[in-house]
């Protein structure tokens, strides 16, 4: 009973996104964990506006960690390049929650922000190629008209097999098979160039700090 508890106490805390005021849950019903918390900004008329706040959640099993330290062994100080590219490029179990928080944004908008983002990177992953049919598969059954008001959720997650899917409001979009897509779409987050860097520090922290946990 105790140990029932202390599972739905943990389930039900809760990060704030500090920017934003968003909060977050500590952990997913599926046992993913918050490793860090962000926001997406976009320039409109030389102007910073602030277009979603999001979440990083990945599954820090035996399998990630094992993958970890089979590149870097536990004594990992800090995070590096190839820890990033490590979760990038493997198929490691991670969801990306955002909650839209600026007013009027309806599907068509996100539409265009993933075509800019996805297509920005999958083209600095390829040398050069956009790959639009590719980026049209997610979010295949979205509706352009429908409105996004603030709070609410989209969450892409990576399945086993490399594998994207899309939900919006809990409601199935689409599910891609694709390595290079899954690649492409946590590369935005955490390549060279991400949308919001402190986010990505806190989630390479939060993964070398899980290399010496039990």
């Amino acid at each position: 009973m105790e140990a029932e508890v202390g599972r739905k106490e943990e389930e039900e805390k809760m990060e704030v996104e500090p920017k934003t005021g968003v909060s977050f849950p500590a952990k997913l019903s599926d046992g993913k964990q918050l490793c860090a918390t962000g926001l997406r900004r976009r320039k409109l008329l030389a102007l910073g506006i602030n277009i979603y706040a999001f979440g990083m959640y990945v599954d820090i099993d035996a399998r990630l960690k094992e993958l970890l330290k089979a590149k870097f062994g536990e004594a990992a100080e800090r995070p590096c390049k190839e820890l990033y590219e490590a979760v990038i490029d493997g198929d490691v179990g991670i969801v990306v929650r955002l909650v839209i928080v600026f007013k009027g944004l309806t599907m068509s908008m996100v539409r265009k922000n993933f075509d800019e983002g996805l297509g920005g990177s999958l083209k600095k992953l390829t040398g050069g190629q956009k790959n639009e049919e590719l980026i049209k598969k997610v979010m295949a059954a979205a509706k352009d008209g429908t409105k996004l008001p603030p709070g609410s959720v989209i969450e892409i997650t990576r399945l086993p097999g490399h594998v994207l899917q899309a939900k919006v409001k809990d409601e199935l979009m689409s599910k891609v098979e694709s390595e290079l897509l899954c690649r492409a779409y946590f590369h935005m987050y955490l390549g060279d160039d991400p949308f919001d860097k402190e986010a990505k520090e806190r989630f390479g922290r939060t993964l070398v700090s899980s290399l010496s946990a039990p």
